[in-house]
């Protein structure tokens, strides 16, 4: 069953066309990775998933996406509500100058998730799920910037599911982590997936192959003028069967 599904979306900064005609089905509970080369639109793409490209001026899009069957492009749409169901996890580890436990509260406080009481079970539990929580629980007042980088991205991670959203749109999530810190990323990401919908954007062909069940393959159309799908479906297929030559020239490193 689809999550997410969407139908020919087309995203356009001002005049200029970034993505065209992107038709998709994400799967629930599942991970999707987007690949493709540089500038073919990918954290275009994830980030209409949540609407973070209405902040740039002159955005607009076209087509439909659909969560849970409910366009959330709709007039009526609840982008606050819509940015608790659908989080983000940035390419850089970016948690917010304060405590631990003020990181992870953060949001919780802001939607009214959590009494003072249940505060503290909600960051236990966040941290709990992102294996943190061994290694902070006695520091949760400390900085959380004087964490390492891996322990960052763990952290913000926890500060999304803390406010126990449906889906997970990651963002190039492991580019500034050691491999040791990237293995434990992914391995969260595989657990996270029996309860969230994972969207992740990756260069990493190995981290593709290893972590995600379906992958997108995204290139510039032949005008080399905007970004679109061209071809989707398991990523075991994906990786050693794909059915467009130029997803073989680019998971084997020929091109891209």
């Amino acid at each position: 069953m689809d999550k997410i599904t969407v139908e020919r979306l087309s995203f356009f900064y001002g005049a200029k066309r970034a993505l065209t005609d992107v038709s998709i089905g994400i799967p629930e509970r599942q991970i999707t990775a987007l690949i493709g080369p540089s500038g073919c639109g990918k954290s275009t793409f994830l980030r209409c998933l949540n609407r973070m490209n209405d902040t740039i001026r002159g955005a607009r899009v076209e087509g439909r996406v659909l969560l849970d069957g409910q366009d959330i492009y709709a007039a009526d749409a609840d982008v606050v509500a819509l940015r608790s169901r659908v989080g983000m996890v940035f390419q850089r580890p970016n948690p917010f100058p304060q405590t631990i436990f003020d990181n992870i509260a953060f949001g919780p406080r802001v939607l009214g998730l959590a009494s003072n009481g249940s505060l503290a079970d909600t960051v236990e539990r966040s941290l709990r799920d992102v294996h943190l929580w061994d290694e902070v629980k006695d520091n949760l007042k400390q900085d959380a910037l004087s964490l390492s980088l891996g322990q960052q991205q763990r952290l913000c991670i926890a500060r999304v599911i803390a406010v126990k959203p449906e889906v997970i749109l990651m963002d190039e999530p492991c580019s500034a982590l050691d491999p040791i810190a990237t293995l434990k990323v992914e391995d969260l990401m595989r657990e996270l997936s029996q309860n969230y919908t994972i969207v992740i954007v990756t260069h990493n062909m190995q981290q593709a192959a290893r972590a995600s069940d379906m992958t997108a393959m995204m290139m510039l159309t032949d005008d080399k003028k905007s970004g679109t799908i061209i071809e989707v479906g398991p990523a075991r297929r994906i990786f050693t069967r794909p059915s467009d030559p130029r997803t073989e020239g680019y998971v084997t490193g020929r091109y891209g």
